[in-house]
C-alpha cells in the first residue's frame, strides 16, 4: 500500500523529501533519462543506509548489537523511512522500464518497416511447369465396347427386361 504524501513529508528529512517528490507523477515523467538514471542511485542509497540503521536498531533492541537500548526510544522510523524510498524507488524503476519499453517499440517498427519495404521490391521466382488446364485423358485400353453407340440404349434395355423376367418367376 502506497504512503501519503503526508506520511512522507513526516518521515523524511528534507533533502530526501526533495528527491522522494521528484518521483511522483506529474514531476516523473518531464526528468531527462540521465537525470533519472542519478536519482535512482541517490534514493537507493538513502534506502539502503536506513535499512542498514533499522537493522541495527533492530539487533540492539534483541541484544545482539554493541548497546543495548530500548526499541520504542531509538526508534525513528527508519523502517518506514526505508519503506518509502522503496517505494519511491519502485516507481524510478517502473518510469525506466516504460521508457525502455516505449524505446523498443519505436525500434521494432522502425524494424518492420524496413523489411516490408524490402520485401516489397523483391521479385518471387517463376514457378516452373504448371499444368495448364489439367491432364490430358486417356482412354482405358481394358473396357470393351457393347456394340455400337448406335445401339448402346436399346442393349441396356434388353439387360434390364431379362432382369425382370427372371425375377418374377
Amino acid at each position: 500500500m502506497t504512503t501519503p504524501t503526508r506520511a512522507e513529508r513526516r518521515l523524511l528529512s528534507d533533502d530526501e523529501y526533495e528527491l522522494v517528490a521528484q518521483t511522483h507523477h506529474p514531476a516523473l515523467t518531464m526528468i531527462e533519462t540521465p537525470e533519472l538514471s542519478r536519482l535512482t542511485s541517490l534514493i537507493r542509497e538513502r534506502r539502503d543506509r536506513a535499512k542498514d540503521i533499522a537493522n541495527k536498531q533492530r539487533r540492539e533492541v534483541r541484544g545482539k548489537g554493541r548497546a543495548n537500548t530500548n526499541f520504542a526510544a531509538k526508534d525513528l522510523g527508519n523502517r518506514r523511512k526505508a519503506g518509502v524510498l522503496g517505494e519511491a524507488l519502485s516507481r524510478l524503476n517502473k518510469e525506466r522500464s516504460r521508457r525502455n519499453a516505449r524505446a523498443r517499440l519505436s525500434e521494432n517498427a522502425h524494424k518492420a518497416l524496413e523489411l516490408k519495404r524490402d520485401s516489397a521490391s523483391q521479385k518471387r521466382p517463376a514457378p516452373g511447369r504448371t499444368a495448364g488446364k489439367g491432364m490430358a485423358s486417356s482412354e482405358n485400353p481394358k473396357a470393351e465396347r457393347i456394340g455400337s453407340e448406335m445401339h448402346a440404349g436399346r442393349i441396356s434395355q434388353a439387360g434390364k427386361t431379362a432382369q425382370a423376367k427372371r425375377d418374377s418367376k
